[in-house]
């Protein structure tokens, strides 16, 4: 019984966006902002991506995921909160007492401990955008 009460955190960063993931005990129910992650995401694929720390340690049924997610769009938030789901299991990881770091090989073999830095470039003076000059005319 004091097994079913455990939580377990971890934030995620992906570009402009930010999530706050509890992994407990339960159903295999996901839940971002207060919604289900089906009605949230706009396409199927997101919640594929979304799903995968889960599915790659079979713990899709094992755990309910409640999401907290803010800034940037559909594809920052889905990185944002895959990657606090693989936080919250590898904290799941470090409490047991085994100590093997079974989840930490086949989290990081998958690639989903190391957090994506890639962001938008700034927009520099002189230019249409970061890079995109304005068109030359000879003439």
């Amino acid at each position: 019984m004091a097994q079913e009460k455990k939580i377990f955190t971890g934030t995620g960063r992906r570009k402009g966006s930010v999530a706050r993931v509890t992994l407990s005990y339960g159903t295999g129910k996901i839940t971002v902002n207060g919604r289900d992650v089906n009605e949230y995401m706009p396409y199927s694929t997101l919640v594929m991506d979304l799903k995968q720390p889960l599915l790659v340690t079979n713990n899709e049924n094992t755990f309910d995921v409640d999401a907290t997610v803010s800034g940037g769009g559909f594809t920052g938030q889905t990185g944002a909160i895959r990657l606090g789901i693989t936080r919250a299991l590898l904290m799941l990881d470090h409490d047991n007492e085994k100590n093997d770091d079974s989840y930490r090989k086949i989290l990081k073999a998958n690639g989903f401990i190391t957090r994506d830095p890639r962001v938008k470039e700034r927009k520099k003076y002189g230019l249409k955008a970061a890079r995109r000059a304005p068109q030359f005319s000879k003439r």
